[in-house]
C-alpha cells in the first residue's frame, strides 16, 4: 500500500495536463454513488460533519491507457470540525481518500484528500472555461484569497491566455500575500479593494469563499464575461445575485450537485428568477458536445462546482500511476 502525501500528488499532477485528463474521464463516466453526509454530535460543541464520497470506475483494465482505466474504485472521507482552530489550532477540514481496487478488494494506496481536492476542482473550473470563456480571455479577478485560489489561477492560466490577474479579498493582508507568491513576468497580480470595479473590467471571474452574501452581481458584468463559482458550497451560501444567474448561461459540475446543495442555484430558483431548466448542462454534457457552451462573444457564462467524485478518483489515479511510472517515494515518511 502506498502513502502518497501533499508534496507527492504536488509531483504528480500539473496543469493544463490534468486538465485534459480530467477532461477525458468526464467523457468516459465513472459510478458514483450517492455521498453520505453524517452528523458528528459532540457534548458542549458545535456539532460536525462526516462527508463521504464513493465513486467506481467504468472502464476496464484492458482498455489500456484511457483515462481511468483499470481496478479502481476510491472514497473520500472529509471531517468538518468547525471549533478546531479555536480548541487545538487544527484546521477545521481533514480530508483521506481511498483508493482500492475492484479485483481484489485492497487498498492501494492512502492519499491527501485536502490536496488532492483543490487540483481537481481547480482543473474542473479551467475545463469548464475552456468550454465557457472567451478564447481570448485575459484579464481575470480572483474573489477569495485562501487556499484554493493559487491552484484557480495556474488552472485558468494554462487554458486561457490570462496575463493580468486582480485579487479581492476580505483581508487584504491576505490578498497581498497571495499577489506576490503567484507574480511572474508573464502574470500581472494586483490587489484590488474596489470589487465592483475590478468585476465590470474582468474577462473571468472566479470565487472561492464561504460568503452567504452575494459578492458579485450581473449588473456588474460586461458582456462576454465567464463566472466561476466554486465556494458557497451548501444551500445558505451564495457568491452571485439572482440577476448574474438569470442573465447568464449557465452549468453546473453535476445536476445533482447543484440541486442539492448550490445556493448559487437553489436561491434563485427559490426566489423565481429562474427555472431549474435554467441550468443548461453538466460538465459532461459540455465535454461530450451533448449540450453546446458559449454561442457568442457577448454573451454572460455561469459555472457552478460543488465537487463530484468522479473528480476525486480521477485525480487519485493519476496520482497513483504517475507515482508508479516515475518512481516517485511513497512510503511513509
Amino acid at each position: 500500500m502506498q502513502f502518497i502525501d501533499a508534496a507527492k500528488i504536488e509531483q504528480s499532477l500539473s496543469y493544463p495536463a490534468f486538465i485534459d485528463y480530467l477532461e477525458q474521464a468526464f467523457r468516459i463516466g465513472a459510478i458514483a454513488p450517492p455521498r453520505h453526509h453524517h452528523t458528528v454530535p459532540l457534548a458542549d460543541r458545535p456539532e460536525a460533519t462526516w462527508l463521504l464520497m464513493p465513486a467506481i470506475s467504468a472502464i476496464p483494465a484492458a482498455d489500456g491507457k484511457a483515462p481511468m482505466a483499470g481496478p479502481y474504485m476510491g472514497m473520500k472521507s472529509v471531517t468538518v470540525f468547525p471549533d478546531n482552530a479555536a480548541r487545538s489550532g487544527k484546521p477545521a477540514i481533514a480530508g483521506t481518500y481511498l483508493l482500492l481496487s475492484t479485483e481484489t478488494g485492497e487498498t492501494l494506496a492512502i492519499l491527501d484528500a485536502t490536496r488532492l481536492t483543490v487540483w481537481r476542482t481547480a482543473a474542473a473550473s479551467a475545463l469548464a472555461a475552456r468550454y465557457l470563456a472567451r478564447p481570448d480571455t485575459a484579464n481575470m479577478l480572483m474573489v477569495g484569497a485562501g487556499a484554493l485560489a493559487p491552484y484557480l489561477i495556474r488552472a485558468h492560466a494554462s487554458v486561457r491566455p490570462i496575463r493580468e490577474v486582480a485579487i479581492w479579498n476580505r483581508t487584504r493582508a491576505n490578498a497581498e500575500k497571495l499577489a506576490s507568491e503567484m507574480s511572474s513576468p508573464s502574470l500581472k497580480m494586483t490587489v484590488v479593494d474596489d470589487l465592483e470595479g475590478a468585476a465590470r473590467s474582468a474577462d473571468l471571474i472566479s470565487t472561492a469563499t464561504i460568503s452567504s452574501a452575494p459578492l458579485i452581481h450581473g449588473a456588474w458584468l460586461r458582456p462576454g464575461t465567464h463566472v466561476d463559482s466554486v465556494g458557497a458550497y451548501n444551500r445558505s451560501m451564495r457568491e452571485t445575485d439572482d440577476a448574474l444567474v438569470a442573465r447568464a448561461r449557465v452549468f453546473a459540475d453535476t445536476r445533482v450537485g447543484a440541486f442539492g446543495e448550490a445556493g448559487d442555484i437553489l436561491q434563485p430558483i427559490a426566489s423565481g428568477a429562474i427555472t431549474p431548466n435554467h441550468v443548461l448542462g453538466e460538465l459532461a454534457d459540455l465535454v461530450t458536445a451533448r449540450v453546446l457552451g458559449r454561442q457568442s462573444t457577448e454573451e454572460v457564462t455561469f459555472f457552478k462546482s460543488v465537487g463530484a467524485s468522479i473528480e476525486d478518483l480521477a485525480a487519485a489515479i493519476a496520482v497513483y500511476e504517475n507515482a508508479r511510472h516515475e518512481k516517485i517515494d511513497t512510503k511513509p515518511d
